[in-house]
């Protein structure tokens, strides 16, 4: 039995967490990320679309 692809999506960081709320430089590092410019690839789930959609304006996302 071949096994399914599952989605991924690339986020990279470009956006400093200096000055921002707590809440948002923890999400930040649960994504994998805590230095500008790192990226990480990730399974495209609920879960981690909501994460990036709370930092949003701190990374960038690109399908895979």
């Amino acid at each position: 039995m071949a096994a399914k692809k599952k989605a991924t999506v690339r986020v990279t960081q470009t956006g400093s967490p200096i000055g921002r709320p707590a809440d948002q430089r923890q999400t930040l590092v649960g994504l994998g990320l805590n230095k500008l410019h790192r990226t990480r690839e990730l399974e495209d789930t609920p879960a981690v679309r909501g994460m990036i959609a709370k930092v949003k304006h701190l990374v960038r996302v690109d399908e895979a």
